[in-house]
Parts: C-alpha cells; structure tokens; sequence
C-alpha cells in the first residue's frame, strides 16, 4: 500500500496562526510521566499547535515527578499501575472532575491518543456530545500480549481494537505499512496519514566520536552493532540476543552497543556479557551514540513507526530490521538495509554478516539512508495534523441528518461528517451506551 492510498488532509488557507479557533482535548494514557516515543511525539504536537495559536488541553494519569519538562497545561486523571509494567499507568476514566473540566474547556475537537479504558471514555464523551473523535495510533498493543503469556488473548485484543478505531472520524496511523495491516483488520475509510520526523541537523553522522568509541572499549577498526530502544520484551530482545550468538557461532567479528534501558536489562545483559550497555542517552549524548555506531539492528515486530530505525538512518547507518510494521516502510532493501522475517536469527545474521565483511556495501548504504531519513520533516508532518482537525471539523458543520443506530429502534444519531464513518460511529455509540437516550449525542 502506498502512501497516496491514504487519505489525505487538504491544505489550510486560511491566514494568521493555521490553527486559530482550535481548541483540542488531548487524551492520553501517558504524557509525561514516562518518557518514550509517542510521549515526545504528542508533546512536539503541541508544542507546535500552541504556536499556530490553537488552544489545547491534555488529559492524562501523571506522576509526582514527571520524566521530564512537558509541553501545555496538563489535566491529571486518576490512575494505578499497570500490573507487571509498572513504569506504565492506566487511567481510570474521566471522572466527574475531570468531567467538569473537559466541559468547561469546551473542545471543538477531541484527540485519544491510546484505546485504553481513559481513550475508551473519552471516545463515549466525544460520541455524546457530537464532537469530532479523531484518534492517533502509537502502539500495537494486541501484538505485545504474546510477549506476556497471554497470547490466547490477542484475538479479542484485535476485536475490541477494531471496535475503537471504527468509532473515531479519522484514524491517524504513522505508516503505510500499518495502515494496510489495519485495513485488513477491518479498519478502513477513516485512516489518515501522520508520520514521523527528525532533526537531521542534529542527529547526523557529524556526531560521529571516536574517543567515544574508544571510552567504551571499541577499538578504531571494531564493526559495531548498534541497538536502541526500551529493554523490554516486545522490543524483540530474545531475537537480538539470538542473532548475536549466531554471528558468534560464525565467527563474524563484531561488538555490540545497547542504547537505552528498561525492566529486561539485567536479562539480556547475561545473555551478551561482551556487549556495551550505554544506558538511556538523549540529546546529543544519543546523536553520538548512533552516529559512533557502524551499523544498527532493529529486530522488533512491534513497532508502529520505527523512530528509533529513522533516527540510525538519519545517523547515516545501515539497517537491519524485522520486515515487519514501521521498519517496512522505512527501510528499502538492499538500498538503505535489509530486511528479514521476523524471530529468524540465522536471515538477520545473513544480513548483518555481509555488512561487517563489504564496508563499501556498508558505507554505500549507509549514504542512501542518511539522504532517505532528511526527508522526515518534522514542520510538515505536524502541519499535516492542523490540516487533518481543520477537515474534520469543517465535516461537523455541514448540514446534520440522522442517523438511525442499528439494533436499537427509536434511536439515532447525529451525523455530520462522511456517512461510512458516522455509520460506523453510531453502531459503536449503540454498544458503547447502549442506555442513552436518543439525543445525548448531539
């Protein structure tokens, strides 16, 4: 699927800030008080809406110390640990105070950011008081419970998933290779493209130090396997430590650089006693750490996007990765990388060996992806969104006309925007308020 098969949003023109007169409630399960990618990615959002003079409100389970300074005014929701992750929260729903405050602020568009239960009362609210729903999709979720042995679930995961998402007017996916995936799913006629972007300025193969290198132990000549991301399960760990014990076997000569933490460090640490742990590096501490790099593995399945692979790329990096989600629509085989079947140590070992042993074919693909990466423009993409709101809520005020809900004589909807979308929403309002009267969704 290419990305012109998606829906895409039509230029603002008006003048001024292009997104005076927004005023978004952003709904999501974290903002700030642990910082990962889609937590940075929805604060640079609005960051950017703010300064195009939108008015924005997010709804979030916080912490008593954030992770780090956040962007806009943040309403705090109740909520408790998520049991066996705990660094994650899960948001109890919008209370009555939290009600009150959603109302007060009086949103001409609502944003959920994650089908949690939070996302999933927000997306009710939205529904009853017949505001735009859009949703932006970060994490797989469904794919993550096989991670943690309750993989018998992931079917009702992908139903009640497709259920969420048919509900919201527009669906906002980071790559095309997803919203394929989602299409056949079920999820189709609302999905919009947002991508990602990076700073190439800042992260580029400039950074490269080689008395880094040397302070962490890397000889000049080492051929160094870069892998970045949260040390958690889904991240494919056991399929990186897989791989390294292949290319051991082998006897292909390499050394291993781990960028980041989390809950499985302790465990992958003993399964790479040789590898380097930098830890977690922000900034130009992580712009040296790809840039110090010679070449980057992602072995993940799980990825929606890929910001880490993008930021290797922009790094000027060789690549690696799962065919799979994200790094699909990222990484154009044999050009910037390769790519192989998820889980398959001996492909990705394939792989990995010819680029320790053709350092033309390395440094030749690693240009291509430095010149493919600078193409992520992150002003472009997030002007995209205010295109995106703009088009859904200039659909709500076209003329009204009801909407019968199947299943439920007597009762109807108010649709405003596309008819396959608002059907889709007004049989997702039947199940999701089954009790509510016929016009509490205007």
């Amino acid at each position: 699927m290419t990305i012109a098969a998606l829906q895409q949003p039509a230029p603002y023109s008006g003048v001024g800030g292009a997104a005076k007169g927004l005023r978004i409630a952003l709904v999501s399960g974290n903002y700030d008080y642990h910082k990962d990618g889609a937590a940075v990615t929805l604060n640079r959002l609005v960051g950017h809406l703010e300064a195009q003079g939108a008015e924005v409100l997010v709804f979030s389970p916080t912490a008593e110390r954030p992770a780090f300074d956040s962007v806009g005014e943040v309403v705090s929701v109740p909520s408790v640990p998520v049991p066996g992750r705990g660094e994650y929260r899960l948001g109890l729903g919008l209370t009555p105070r939290v009600r009150r405050r959603l109302a007060a602020f009086a949103p001409n568009v609502m944003h959920i950011a994650a089908p949690d239960l939070l996302g999933y009362t927000a997306l009710r609210y939205g529904r009853r008081h017949g505001l735009p729903v859009v949703s932006s999709f970060h994490t797989r979720y469904d794919t993550y419970l096989q991670y943690y042995g309750v993989a018998a679930l992931e079917t009702l995961g992908r139903r009640y998933i497709r259920h969420f998402y048919r509900c919201c007017d527009h669906v906002y996916v980071p790559s095309a290779c997803l919203a394929q995936i989602l299409r056949e799913d079920g999820i189709e006629g609302n999905l919009r493209l947002w991508s990602r972007g990076v700073e190439s300025a800042k992260i580029s193969p400039d950074a490269r130090d080689l008395n880094w290198r040397r302070a962490q132990g890397f000889d000049d000549d080492d051929v160094v396997v870069a892998f970045c991301g949260r040390l958690v399960r889904e991240k494919g760990l056991d399929a990186f430590a897989d791989t390294v014990d292949v290319l051991q076997q082998r006897g292909v000569a390499h050394r291993v650089l781990v960028i980041g933490d989390g809950p499985e460090r302790e465990r992958l640490a003993a399964r790479l006693p040789d590898a380097v742990f930098a830890g977690f590096l922000s900034g130009a501490d992580l712009a040296r750490a790809y840039a110090s790099a010679d070449l980057f593995f992602n072995p993940s399945q799980t990825e929606t996007f890929g910001q880490v692979t993008l930021e290797a790329m922009a790094s000027g990096l060789a690549c690696v990765c799962a065919d799979a989600t994200g790094s699909r629509s990222l990484v154009r085989a044999g050009e910037t990388g390769f790519l192989a079947p998820p889980r398959d140590a001996a492909a990705y070992a394939d792989h990995i060996a010819r680029l320790v042993r053709e350092p033309a074919l390395r440094r030749r693909m690693g240009e291509a992806s430095r010149r493919a990466a600078c193409g992520y423009d992150w002003q472009a993409v997030m002007d995209s969104m205010i295109d995106n709101y703009w088009d859904v809520l200039d659909a709500y005020r076209r003329p009204v006309r009801a909407v019968p809900v199947a299943g439920a004589p007597g009762r109807a909807v108010v649709a405003r925007a596309a008819p396959a979308t608002q059907a889709r929403a007004a049989e997702g309002v039947a199940s999701l308020s089954a009790d509510a009267p016929v016009d509490a969704v205007r």
